[in-house]
C-alpha cells in the first residue's frame, strides 16, 4: 500500500466502522474483555479487510464538527447490526433463564461479569454454548464478509433511518421471546406437567412431602431436558448462521436507502 494522506485518510475511516461494530457485537461488548483487546482486534481486522474493500468516500472531514458526525452515523450503524445479533443470544439467555427458573434454581444464580448482573447457571451456560457454536460453524465467518461488504451497500456516513427500518426492529426484538419458547418448549412442557401431576399427588395423597420428594425429581427431569433443548439449539443456530448473512445485507441496504 502506498502510504500517502488519502490512503491514511480511507485507511482511518475503515477503522471508525470496523472497531464501532467491534464493540457492538455479541460477546465483545462485554465487560470481561479490555478495551485494548478490542482496540487491538479492530486494528487487525481494518488493515486485514483495507486492501479488498471499495470505498466511496465523498471527501475527509475537515472540522471537528463533521468528524464527530461521522462518527455519530457509524456509531448508529454498528449499534443497529450489534443489536440485531445481540437480541437472538438474549432470546438463548432468556429461555435458559427460564428453564433454570422453572427447574427450581433461581437460588444459584451467579454473577455474570458480562452484564454486572446474577443471572441463572442454566441462562449463563446457554449463552456461551450458542456462542461456541457460532464460532463452530464459522459464523465469525459471516461477520467479516458483513463488514468488508458494508462499505459496498452503506457508504460512510450515509444512513436513512425510515419506518422499515424500525418496524423491522420492533419485530425482531418481539422475536426474541419466540425464540426462547421455541428452543425452551421440551424442558418448559415436561416441567409444567411435572408440576401438574404433583399438584394431582398433593390432593390424592396428602400425606406425602411433596417439597423433599419433588424437588429431586423436579431437578432431574429440568436437566434432562435441557439437554434436549441444547441438541434444538444446534439445529436453531445452524439455520441463523445461514440466514444471517443475507439478513444483514438487506438491512443494510434499507439503511442506505
Amino acid at each position: 500500500m502506498a502510504f500517502d494522506i488519502q490512503t491514511i485518510e480511507r485507511f482511518f475511516l475503515v477503522l471508525i466502522r470496523i472497531s464501532i461494530l467491534i464493540f457492538m457485537l455479541p460477546f465483545f461488548n462485554s465487560r470481561i474483555f479490555p478495551p485494548l483487546i478490542k482496540i487491538g482486534l479492530s486494528f487487525f481486522l481494518s488493515i486485514t479487510l483495507f486492501p479488498v474493500i471499495t470505498m466511496t468516500v465523498a471527501g475527509f472531514p475537515e472540522t471537528i464538527l463533521e468528524l464527530a458526525g461521522l462518527v455519530a452515523v457509524e456509531f448508529t450503524i454498528g449499534l443497529i447490526l450489534g443489536l440485531l445479533v445481540q437480541v437472538v443470544f438474549d432470546g438463548i439467555r432468556l429461555m435458559g433463564h427460564v428453564v433454570g427458573f422453572e427447574t427450581g434454581f433461581a437460588i444459584a444464580n451467579v454473577f455474570d461479569p458480562q452484564s454486572g448482573a446474577q443471572i441463572s447457571l442454566l441462562a449463563n451456560f446457554s449463552y456461551f454454548a450458542a456462542m461456541a457454536l457460532f464460532l463452530l460453524i464459522n459464523g465469525h465467518h459471516v461477520m467479516i464478509h458483513a463488514m468488508k461488504e458494508s462499505f459496498d451497500i452503506l457508504p460512510m456516513g450515509a444512513l436513512a433511518m425510515d419506518s422499515r427500518i424500525l418496524g423491522q426492529m420492533l419485530s425482531i426484538s418481539g422475536n426474541m421471546f419466540l425464540i426462547a419458547v421455541k428452543i425452551g418448549a421440551p424442558a418448559i412442557a415436561a416441567l409444567l406437567l411435572i408440576k401438574v401431576g404433583f399438584g394431582l399427588i398433593t390432593k390424592l395423597i396428602p400425606q406425602m412431602n411433596i417439597m423433599i420428594v419433588g424437588f429431586p425429581v423436579q431437578i432431574c427431569v429440568g436437566l434432562f431436558f435441557f439437554g434436549i433443548c441444547l441438541h434444538v439449539l444446534l439445529g436453531f443456530m445452524e439455520t441463523y448462521t445461514k440466514e444471517l448473512g443475507p439478513f444483514l445485507m438487506s438491512t443494510m441496504g434499507l439503511l442506505g436507502e
